[in-house]
């Protein structure tokens, strides 16, 4: 009896959800898990690996997150063993207490994550705030935020607020991978741009764009849900476009982001005018 060679089709296996849950059946995004390792290893837990590392999520997040997963987003963090020996291009920069007096002086820069409901997938939303008029100078929203999309949107940024001979801002960020890659710093070198990058476990100094973001998660995010990516853009982008020109800002005058700065300009205007005659 004759035996048809026939072609063997192994499965691939079901692809990662792109998250874990908490005990509650709240979900996670890997990045934001990626986010929470890196921040171990800057801290005391940085003698742990990615065993212990695990267990330190699951203790302080309350997250279901075993050790294989915990090796894979280690593995594509390249903190595995001698890859966490690595010294870096450009180290840490601490943050200054910074008195800022205007516009431009200082930035912060992170990034939040949504969710559509209808695709069952996270998309990224990264921002950037002005300390002084609460401007959100730049943003980026798409399915994957790479150090590239970060650079992209920070020269943007750039490009719309800072005129050719103005001093640049400085820059803070956490410790996310986007903040701590060579190409951020690289970017951030070559414009002579000061990058401070806050201690782990200090969102306080980061506040004004964790402040923002958790408006934008009470006041859009928290309130939808959405069926495309398509959906969840539109209405961020609908929302940026009222948060930066019409929603009144207690701490500006019970004045929209944008209106203050300029409110801000025809003072420093007059001022000078003045200060000529």
């Amino acid at each position: 009896m004759e035996v048809e060679d026939r072609p063997v089709h192994r499965s691939k296996g079901r692809p990662a959800p792109g998250y874990s849950l908490t005990s509650k059946g709240e979900r996670v995004s890997d990045e934001q898990i990626k986010e929470w390792l890196l921040e171990l290893l800057e801290g005391e837990e940085h003698v742990y690996g990615y065993k212990l590392l695990a267990q330190c999520i699951r203790d302080r997040y309350c997250l279901i997150l075993n050790k294989k997963k915990s090796y894979r987003l280690c593995k594509e963090l390249g903190i595995l063993q001698k890859a966490r020996e690595r010294v870096q291009t450009h180290p840490r920069r601490l943050p200054q207490n910074r008195v800022v007096t205007g516009s431009n002086q200082l930035w912060q820069m992170d990034i939040k994550y949504g969710y559509v409901t209808g695709q069952e997938r996270f998309f990224f939303v990264l921002s950037i705030i002005d300390v002084f008029d609460r401007v959100v100078v730049g943003q980026y929203r798409g399915p994957v935020c790479e150090a590239k999309h970060v650079v992209q949107t920070l020269w943007r940024a750039l490009k719309n607020r800072v005129k050719s001979g103005e001093p640049m801002p400085v820059i803070r960020t956490d410790n996310g991978p986007q903040f701590i890659s060579k190409l951020f710093g690289d970017t951030c070198e070559s414009l002579d741009m000061v990058h401070e990058r806050i201690p782990p476990r200090t969102p306080n100094m980061n506040a004004y764009i964790e402040s923002f973001h958790s408006i934008l998660e009470s006041n859009l995010f928290g309130r939808r849900d959405f069926m495309t990516f398509d959906e969840a853009y539109g209405a961020l982008d609908q929302y940026m476009d009222f948060y930066n020109n019409r929603r009144m800002h207690g701490s500006l005058k019970r004045k929209p982001p944008a209106v203050f700065s300029e409110w801000v300009k025809t003072l420093e205007d007059a001022s000078a005018f003045h200060k000529a005659m």
